[in-house]
């Protein structure tokens, strides 16, 4: 099983790799690809935030309502409002009995 430095690593490499191609590929390449670079990026971040929305709509709309409570199926002494007190011990009642 593959650790969790080395997996960190490994995404802190691809992560720094990816910053460096991309800031070349803006300013160090033609001017005409980095526009059309722009336009890519642009379209992928709108595209996956309106994916993200889509996805929470259909979501929405195909999940089930909850099932309602029936009030009436609550037994009594869990729904009154009164506060019970705690019972003695066995012991203790057995002992006040016999005095």
């Amino acid at each position: 099983m593959v650790s969790d430095k080395s997996t960190g690593s490994l995404l802190l490499i691809i992560g720094l790799a990816g910053i460096l191609i991309y800031g070349w590929l803006l300013f160090l390449y033609s001017a005409s690809m980095a526009t059309m670079i722009l336009k890519i990026t642009a379209f992928l971040g709108v595209a996956m935030i309106l994916a993200i929305i889509a996805w929470i709509g259909y979501t929405m709309a195909t999940t089930p309502p909850p099932e309602p409570l029936d009030v009436g199926e609550v037994p009594e002494d869990v729904s009154s409002s009164k506060i019970s007190t705690p019972e003695e011990p066995e012991a203790k009642k057995e002992s006040t009995k016999s005095e």
